[in-house]
């Protein structure tokens, strides 16, 4: 070896080609390098050129270098290992002790814990300022070496403690600890160098740039490394230790800055890195664990990516690319294989090299081979990565990336197709120069796939759109990917009406809808050439049923455009005719035929708020578009009608409400437009409209309401009538919507054209009728006798009622008696008397009976026909009594009662009480309590009783309606009787009834109800201890109504007290509480009792007595006894009579239970009046010691 320093001479790998086995270039050996190192390390030290060597002792720093000189000469086997571990024993040294020395010592005698010991020195090397002498320095090295590769006996805590100290010592010795390191990896024989190469990679994490200078030393090291490991924790690490260092290099290298060792150590790095590349691949290549495999790949592709800068060894990298693919296929962990495969990609993209075409294939075969791969489940993370490293080839060669991924569309396999529409997604979003000018091509070949029926191709072809449109929208002139949304849309909508899928399959089609409309509600407008792609297109799939959903993503698409003023841009004449063909399968797209698509889903109820705003927000955007007549007029209503959408306007809280509105503005707009040809253009849209709208549709019942109200705005009689019969012969009455819409449309129509609607009711009611009667064909009389004909009759029936409704005070009278009530009971008499016409009938008599109360001010209605209805409503009134347990007639009967009693001329007297007498009977008197006992166990009880309670209410309002005209005994013949039922339902239901007259009475100030003041008293006070609560309740209710009516008739005051608190006591359970509550209202009534009607009281509780049981008797014993107690000095005149009544009491069978109370009221009356005996009141089988035994 040369004593003095050697030339720097740049040397060149160009030329010749790496061998795989260990070699040393003559001219440059590791010895010659050595004394380059030791020559570098001493420059500087002598003051001149002449100074000697020797003088370099006298520079501690430069001292300190050369000690690092003996790891440098271990490194390359110039200092036997032998030697050197005999040196390890202690040595005296005349320095002071320090805190290391103190350490150092306790370790040497082992003494304590050694990781403990480890740590505070490890404490004391990173805090202290101070420098350890040589001497300790030494041992230290030797002492923590020893542990640190000791080949058994040390546990890995130990190890660990004594790496970290040699990292705390390299923060003042760097150099020397490297080369101790250094000298370890190169070592032969039983020693562990696992934790050297943790120490390593501890050192470059710390203090990478001074690493940088040991690189080639390190790479020659790990080669030896190499040789005798195969496999295990040592073999993962020593990658670690590959992939971290050289990656610091690359990064070293790639920064521009100029690298701190001369050029033929740079040669120097590239020779060992590819003598270790070639020890790997020899030793490596077949390692079996899958951590292994890892790390292998690992390390191998980062030593690729720093051979690939240069140009020489290039071609060994070439030869082992597909060892590389073929490890990176073996590794199951596919996240971590793509990542560092992505690391030899990255170094390939930023080098002016050429790969091999069929190894560039190799490459991206696997990586999509993995991402193609349907049975594994990768997660998003994997995905991702394996993506990536795809861009990251198609950015390296573009041509043949993109030329792969579309030989990849026409394969068969579906998980194959799927990948490749992703990553030719992915391309497109990228913005690759390459891809813009191939993405047309890449268009037309996904569009050869749309006949593909698989579900995940199909959501992968929509994913590609997706991000086509997001790019550059041009790109799609071939292919008209907006329809293929729309018709992808309808392809899943009518494969889930279908009803023939797997739950799986509905969720999987219910995805798709929902990926279609967020791709077109995302839809950028601003993108180039997205104008002229989307618009007037999209017009096109407004009016279409099966593009319903899709309306809320075109609502904001226009909502945009219009922002942006494009929608003026291009009219739909303006698209391609054959495109307009194949498209759009149907009547052309007329102003007329888009409002009336856009009405009816916003007046679906079923359509859902956000659809039908988005059916709103298309209107207002497109008004120019429908008439230009309506914009200032819409731009002020619409976002009124938006508000009552979203709830802000309470006033229009139900579907009907909202039907309501719209049908205003839509009369409103026809007003402001006042365009005959265009309005009559509307129906003819909305008529063709409604004959092809299934009866399920929900839509159908809208349909009509608005071509009614269309029809009202048109003034020519002939298309009116035109379109009315047409939908009348067309309408399925049997289906009860179809019947509804029938009298919606006449209705509607029937408010602007009131005389043509009834007009052509009457020619269509005329055909039904006609040939009833009189001669016709048998073919004819069945057509006439069919369900349909029946329940088109009842429709109409209901239809004349509706049209009253409707009509005007000079439109009713002129036509209500010769044509409305002509043509209703015409059709009635032409019809069976089946259920359905009954109620019909029933309830256009109630429509336009309340119609002509309205409207009829002081006229008369003709008496005869009004008698005539009379006597056709209490005929069904006996024909439903004691018949089906609860029917609505009698609910509907009672109704139409009440509106036909309050026209005038007003009802006789015996019409009145007939009719009463049999509402009474079909309402309070039936159904019985036997009845009622099955009512509440079967399955629709709530309905029947809801019906029920109905019917008394209706009845109750009757009452009412006739106490004008009523003069006497009405509540006694009405009431009394079912006020003493042994039915306790009856008894409640009376009691309503009794609750609403009493009501009325005080309303009015009808003093009829005191008259027979004494009578309800007596018929009420026994009911304040019914086993009912509510008509207990009830009882009490009315006494205070009767209370305040005598006090208004007397103009008295009334001492009624609290008795709405009284009423809680009769909520008691017990008896006792009820009985006593009720003697408690018992004197509250009797302080405002009129004395004259006590024989009627008196009559009442004898008819209780007679009838009554239980708690009723009690009570109606305590009510006449409290009335005696306080009343019975008063009540001279009447103690004959009230002799005889309670005389006549003890002949009922029943006496014994109300016979204690008889008794005590003779006792009253005997102490109240001087000469009345006992003898006068009972016959002689009682004796008076008896009477006063009861009376006690």
């Amino acid at each position: 070896m040369q004593s003095g320093p050697q030339p720097r001479a740049r040397h060149s790998l160009r030329g010749d080609t790496p061998r795989c086995d260990v070699t040393v270039v003559a001219s440059y050996t590791p010895v010659a390098a050595v004394g380059a190192v030791a020559q570098s390390l001493a420059r500087g030290a002598g003051r001149g050129p002449r100074e000697s060597i020797v003088s370099i002792w006298r520079f501690p720093a430069v001292m300190e270098r050369l000690r690092a000189l003996r790891g440098l000469f271990a490194c390359v086997g110039c200092v036997p290992r032998g030697t050197r571990r005999r040196a390890r024993g202690r040595v005296a040294s005349p320095v002071p002790a320090c805190a290391v020395t103190l350490l150092l010592q306790r370790l040497q005698d082992q003494e304590g814990d050694r990781v403990q010991a480890y740590c505070e020195l490890e404490h004391v090397l990173r805090e202290g300022d101070s420098r350890p002498p040589c001497g300790v320095l030494n041992r230290l090295l030797a002492e923590v070496s020893q542990d640190l590769t000791a080949a058994q006996g040390v546990p890995d805590s130990v190890r660990m403690a004594a790496s970290n100290v040699l990292v705390a010592l390299a923060r003042t010795h760097f150099t020397l600890v490297m080369a101790e390191l250094q000298s370890h990896l190169k070592a032969m024989g039983e020693m562990s160098k696992e934790f050297v190469l943790v120490t390593l990679s501890k050192l470059f994490t710390s203090y990478a740039p001074q690493c940088i200078s040991f690189v080639w030393l390190t790479l020659a090291g790990l080669r030896s490394v190499v040789s005798w490991v195969r496999g295990g924790r040592t073999l993962r690490i020593a990658c670690a230790v590959v992939k971290q260092w050289l990656e610091g290099v690359k990064v070293h290298l790639c920064s521009g800055k100029q690298c701190p060792w001369p050029a033929k150590e740079i040669q120097q790095i590239y020779q060992n890195l590819s003598q270790l590349f070639c020890s790997v691949l020899r030793h490596w290549q077949d390692c079996k664990e899958e951590k292994d495999k890892q790390a292998v790949l690992g390390a191998v592709a980062t030593m690729m990516a720093v051979l690939l800068q240069e140009e020489l060894p290039r071609e060994h990298v070439w030869e082992q690319l597909l060892w590389l693919v073929r490890l990176y296929q073996e590794v199951q962990d596919t996240c971590r294989g793509t990542k560092s495969l992505n690391i030899f990609l990255e170094a390939l993209e930023g080098v002016q090299s050429v790969i091999p075409k069929d190894k560039f294939l190799a490459i991206t075969s696997a990586v999509f081979y993995h991402l193609s791969d349907d049975s594994k489940e990768r997660s998003e993370a994997d995905r991702a990565e394996l993506t990536h490293c795809i861009l990251l080839q198609a950015r390296i060669c573009p041509e043949e990336t993109v030329q792969f991924l579309q030989s990849q569309l026409g394969a068969d396999r579906e998980a194959g197709r799927v990948a490749a529409l992703g990553l030719l997604g992915a391309l497109a979003r990228s913005d690759e120069p390459v891809m813009a000018k191939k993405l047309p091509q890449v268009v037309e070949a996904v569009q050869c796939l749309c006949s593909d029926p698989r579900i995940q191709v199909r959501r992968a072809i929509l994913l590609f759109i997706k991000d086509v449109l997001s790019a550059n929208a041009r790109s799609c002139s071939a292919w008209d990917v907006v329809g293929h949304i729309f018709s992808e849309f309808s392809r899943t909508a009518g494969r889930r009406a279908a009803g023939d899928l797997s739950a799986q399959e509905a969720r999987e089609e219910g995805a798709l809808q929902e990926l279609c409309m967020d791709i077109l509600g995302s839809l950028d407008v601003s993108v180039s050439g997205m104008t002229k792609l989307v618009w007037p297109r999209l017009l096109l799939y407004v009016v279409p049923a099966q593009y319903t959903g899709m309306l809320i993503p075109v609502s904001r698409c226009v909502q945009a455009l219009a922002e942006r003023g494009d929608l003026m841009v291009r009219e739909v004449e303006d698209l391609d005719p054959h495109f307009l063909s194949s498209m759009f399968q149907g009547p052309l797209l007329t102003p007329q035929t888009l409002l009336a698509r856009l009405l009816v889903v916003a007046g679906s109820p079923f359509a859902g708020s956000e659809l039908q705003a988005a059916a709103l927000l298309l209107m207002l955007n497109l008004h120019s578009k429908i008439h230009r007549a309506v914009g200032a007029m819409w731009a002020t209503e619409i976002p009124l009608l938006l508000q009552c959408l979203e709830g802000k306007d309470e006033s229009f809280p139900d579907s009907a409400g909202w039907e309501q509105r719209l049908l205003k503005f839509l009369r409103a707009s026809l007003g402001t437009m006042e365009d005959e040809a265009w309005t009559k253009g509307l129906s003819c849209e909305l008529s063709r409209w409604l004959s092809s709208s299934p009866s399920s549709s929900g839509e159908k019942s809208f349909l009509y309401k608005a071509l009614g109200t269309v029809l009202g705005a048109c003034k020519e009689v002939l298309h009116i009538q035109e379109k009315l019969l047409q939908h009348l012969e067309e309408a399925n009455a049997e289906e009860p919507s179809e019947a509804q819409g029938m009298i919606s449309l006449l209705s509607h129509a029937a408010e602007s054209n009131f005389h043509t609607a009834l007009d052509t009711l009457t020619m269509f009611a005329s055909r039904l009728c006609r040939g009833q009667n009189g001669r016709s064909s048998r073919r004819k009389k069945m057509e006439l006798d069919s369900r349909r004909a029946q329940a088109t009759r009842s429709a109409l029936i209901l239809a004349h009622g509706s049209l009253a409704l409707r009509a005007s005070k000079e439109q009713l009278l002129a036509r209500l008696e010769g044509d409305i009530v002509g043509n209703i009971l015409l059709l009635y008499s032409c019809s069976c008397r089946d259920l359905q016409n009954t109620l019909a009938l029933v309830q256009s008599i109630t429509d336009f009976s309340s119609a002509f109360q309205a409207v009829g001010g002081s006229a008369c209605f003709n008496p005869s026909l009004k008698g005539k209805l009379l006597e056709i409503l209490t005929e069904l009134l006996k024909k439903y009594y004691l018949g089906t347990p609860v029917s609505p007639v009698p609910l509907k009967v009672v109704l139409a009662l009440e509106q036909l009693s309050k026209l005038k001329p007003s009802l006789g007297a015996k019409d009145m009480c007939d009719m009463l007498s049999l509402c009474c009977k079909n309402v309070v008197l039936h159904p019985s309590a036997e009845m009622m006992l099955k009512i509440r166990k079967s399955q629709q009880a709530a309905q029947y009783l809801q019906l029920l309670q109905a019917s008394l209410k209706a009845l109750g309002r009757l009452m009412v309606v006739l106490l004008e005209t009523e003069t006497s005994g009405f509540f006694q013949n009405i009431v009394h009787r079912s006020m003493t039922s042994d039915n306790m339902w009856e008894r409640k239901r009376a009691l309503q009834i009794c609750s609403q007259l009493l009501a009325a009475c005080e309303e009015r100030g009808r003093g009829d109800a005191c008259k027979h003041f004494g009578s309800l008293v007596g018929l009420l006070a026994p009911l304040t201890c019914d086993p009912m609560p509510t008509s207990r309740q009830l009882a009490v209710t009315c006494l205070s109504s009767l209370l305040r009516i005598q006090a208004k008739a007397t103009n008295g005051v009334i001492q009624t007290g609290d008795i709405g608190s009284l009423c809680e006591g009769l909520n008691d359970r017990r008896t006792v509480c009820q009985l006593q509550t009720s003697s408690k209202i018992a004197r509250t009534v009797y302080r405002n009792f009129p004395l004259e009607d006590t024989i009627d009281f008196m009559m009442a509780i004898k008819d209780t007595f007679r009838k009554a049981k239980g708690m009723r008797v009690r009570a109606a014993g305590r009510w006449l006894i409290t009335f005696l107690q306080m009343h019975g000095k008063d009540i001279c005149r009447d103690v004959p009579l009230t002799n005889y009544i309670l005389r006549s009491c003890t002949s009922s069978p029943q006496h014994s239970t109300f016979m204690p109370f008889l008794s005590q009221a003779v006792v009253i009356l005997t102490r109240c009046q001087a000469g009345i005996t006992t003898d006068s009141f009972f016959p002689a089988a009682l004796s008076p010691q008896t009477v006063r035994h009861g009376g006690e």
